[in-house]
């Protein structure tokens, strides 16, 4: 009797396991089930591969479940806990980062390349309409309107930068698609076709840089010079690339490089710095400037006269963690596997969320989860310990679209339980580079990508 019992529960158990429904993201967290936990520290126990399979799926759902309804495209935030926040206001660059995020969802069986075309449709179709300044997007566009959402007092007109992270995005979309199917190819031309009619040229004020803003209303007043080292080396190379709106070498040699002034002599950690982070010596900066122009750009066998990129996006990453490793403010939990310093969401004074640029010299005890995430191209060892430590507080860590945005141990373990758009998307692109290279090779597969490099006397390789 007691064996039948048996049977019959063990029957009962694999009916109520069984489903029709179908598998995908649906909005809301879907963890794999754990291994048995260690029963002296209690850490939940995951293999490194399902660890990465797992982060780009939760990740994957802001750009798929919680994008704009409307447009399609990335909300600049969401706030789980307060979903009417801001739920209009697509970002420009994150909707660039959201298109390379799909391409990974096709590859990785998170969605069917068929609902992803339809998805990219709507979103080029809503791109296609929005308001432009001589090509290019404003930071902000209103999802139910297309038209420009002012991002500061004069920022109410084109963002080169942002359009540049979009344009990034849209090459990849354009490499994707390019040999598919009738319709594919259709989207692939649509995508082509948007990012060339950004006029790169019209943005250098006819002076020897790029300028970050222009405003019909307010014009150059901004007057912000691209200038590295910092995020906007992606910008110089799709100016170069563009073969209706290009720009010079020259342009490229006084802005970007600052005709070699962009070299920095700085070492930390028996680390060169490589490149002059202004204001951030000898740390540098906060970790997205490794990260933003290097997802379709790929950095690894990257160089020009001035800087070897592998070594300056490795050598800044490994100083980050260098830094938290000594911990010299001896903030709770900073070490081998707690680590990464990046703009994020804050914890204020008060203990209420605002946003700030953290680095090693501007640190205040909050660890941002896409720091050490979106670097496991360069420091694989060292994400994976700090993805694991992520992990092994998911109770607290992670939401319904991956990893929240950041935390301070420090602070009775204070967590940021909000989302933005700049920085779900590396992470989920730099683990897809980590493991299969993809968004590095659709971009650097690109004919007009490679011309730009040529024209600005760069190395690299093609796949």
């Amino acid at each position: 009797m007691i064996k039948e019992l048996r049977i019959l529960f063990f029957i009962v158990l694999l009916s109520s396991c069984s489903s029709n429904e179908p598998t995908g993201p649906i909005g809301v967290s879907e963890l794999p089930e754990e291994g048995e936990e260690n029963p002296i520290d209690q850490t939940p126990v995951i293999e490194d591969e399902a660890l990465l399979d797992l982060t780009q799926e939760e990740t994957f759902k802001y750009f798929w479940d919680f994008a704009e309804s409307n447009s399609g495209a990335a909300r600049e935030r969401y706030h789980p806990s307060d979903p009417s926040n801001d739920p209009l206001t697509v970002t420009t660059g994150g909707t660039g980062f959201g298109l390379m995020a799909i391409l990974v969802g096709i590859e990785r069986d998170f969605i069917t390349r068929e609902q992803a075309v339809q998805r990219l449709d709507k979103i080029l179709g809503f791109l296609e309409s929005a308001d432009r300044f001589h090509g290019a997007w404003p930071h902000w566009i209103d999802g139910s309107t297309g038209h420009v959402k002012p991002f500061s007092a004069l920022d109410d007109g084109g963002d080169l930068v942002e359009t540049a992270f979009l344009a990034q995005g849209l090459i990849c979309i354009k490499e994707y698609f390019k040999n598919g199917s009738d319709t594919e190819k259709n989207l692939s031309d649509k995508a082509d076709a948007l990012w060339k009619g950004v006029e790169w040229n019209w943005y250098t004020q006819n002076k020897n840089a790029l300028y970050w803003h222009w405003s019909p209303t307010h014009g150059f007043a901004i007057n912000m010079e691209l200038k590295g080292y910092n995020e906007v080396l992606i910008a110089y190379i799709l100016a170069a690339a563009s073969p209706d709106q290009s720009i010079t070498k020259e342009v490229y040699e006084n802005g970007w490089a600052s005709n070699g002034s962009i070299v920095s002599t700085e070492t930390k950690y028996n680390l060169p710095l490589i490149v002059d982070h202004a204001g951030n010596s000898p740390y540098g900066g906060p970790l997205f400037w490794a990260h933003y122009s290097y997802l379709g750009l790929n950095p690894k066998t990257l160089s020009d006269e001035y800087v070897n990129y592998r070594d300056a996006t490795v050598n800044h990453t490994k100083i980050n963690y260098g830094y938290c490793v000594e911990n010299p403010k001896n903030y709770t939990d900073y070490g081998e596997d707690c680590w990464g310093l990046t703009a994020s969401y804050t914890r204020n004074n008060d203990g209420s969320i605002g946003y700030n640029a953290h680095s090693p010299s501007n640190d205040t005890g909050v660890i941002s989860p896409t720091a050490a995430i979106s670097s496991i191209p360069y420091t694989p060892e060292e994400s994976m310990r700090a993805l694991h430590y992520f992990y092994s507080h998911k109770d607290r860590l992670l939401g319904p679209a991956g990893f929240y945005d950041a935390f301070s141990p420090s602070n009775g373990f204070w967590v940021a339980e909000a989302y933005l758009a700049i920085d779900q998307g590396p992470q989920i692109i730099m683990i897809e580079n980590h493991r299969s290279g993809l968004l590095w090779n659709l971009f650097m597969q690109n004919e007009e990508v490679q011309n730009g490099l040529d024209k600005l006397g760069f190395e690299y390789s093609a796949p």
